[in-house]
């Protein structure tokens, strides 16, 4: 089993591995029903969709007739006009089947333009605050990718008492001395202010580039287990940080099995040599 810790000072013990909904974007009722009796063997009780994650909401739907009381739920907004941010909340909840989530998001707050246009009166910032408000979530949270999310998360939770964060980590991106320094200032503050802080990309080898696509995530990702187990095992050696699974179901089941093999992250030289022989590069530069 994969071990629980606070997500946050939100009250609830999460596995320090995540479901990432995105898994579900394109598959079957039935397949996604095989993925959640696979979450079940390996007691994950954390569940982060989105609307922009194809079916992935309509999948998880039907598990929250039977389950909805094993789950911490979260879903996300992309949009960031208040009126629009509102009317997709609530398509959310009716594609998931509840009547409220745990955690709900700001999706992707990187963009400066859109971190205004959310954060200006009538953004989606109003619209989030206020389903708080009426009980249709109990959190608020912002993701990003790319090298700014932690510099522009670290801005968000100036501007707003987030109760999560969700960005890139892995042992490649952290090779970058910028990302790096403003990955340990969001961490610092994050501790500071009990934030809950989620990971993603972790198994990330590097860009499709002109590869023909053979996997079902947007980059190439490592295919092995012991390069997924020192990958995870590094990602989870980062005490509190919290991981999210990988967006392809024939890898879901290497990643869970790895989180629940975790004791200790690999050595530096085991990373350095998983870096140089599997040419791994960052997706974001």
């Amino acid at each position: 089993m994969i071990d629980k810790i606070p997500f946050g000072a939100t009250g609830h013990n999460s596995t320090r591995t995540l479901f990432g909904g995105a898994a579900l974007k394109a598959c079957s009722q039935g397949e996604a029903d095989r993925v959640l009796e696979l979450l079940l063997e390996h007691g994950v009780n954390h569940i982060d969709t989105a609307p922009g994650y194809g079916d992935s909401e309509l999948r998880i739907g039907p598990w929250m007739d039977a389950h909805r009381g094993k789950f911490f739920l979260a879903t996300k907004t992309r949009e960031r006009t208040y009126q629009k941010a509102k009317e997709q909340i609530h398509q959310s909840l009716e594609r998931l089947r509840v009547d409220h989530v745990d955690l709900l998001q700001l999706h992707n707050l990187v963009d400066p333009p859109e971190w205004h246009n959310a954060f200006r009166p009538g953004g989606a910032l109003e619209a989030v605050v206020e389903a708080r408000e009426q009980g249709l979530t109990r959190f608020i949270g912002v993701t990003g990718h790319g090298t700014a999310a932690p510099r522009v998360h670290k801005e968000s939770l100036e501007r707003f008492a987030f109760d999560s964060v969700l960005l890139p980590y892995n042992f490649a991106m952290m090779q970058n001395p910028q990302y790096r320094a403003d990955f340990e200032a969001l961490l610092s503050l994050c501790q500071q202010r009990n934030v809950a802080v989620q990971t993603i990309k972790s198994i990330a080898r590097a860009p499709w580039g002109t590869k023909e696509p053979t996997r079902d995530t947007w980059y190439e990702p490592l295919e092995h287990q012991a390069s997924i187990d020192n990958a995870v095992h590094w990602a989870l050696s980062r005490p509190g940080v919290f991981l999210n699974t990988v967006g392809d179901n024939r890898l879901l089941p290497m990643v869970l099995d790895a989180a629940s093999r975790f004791q200790a992250g690999p050595s530096a030289g085991q990373m350095e040599g998983d870096l140089a022989s599997l040419e791994i590069t960052p997706l974001f530069m």
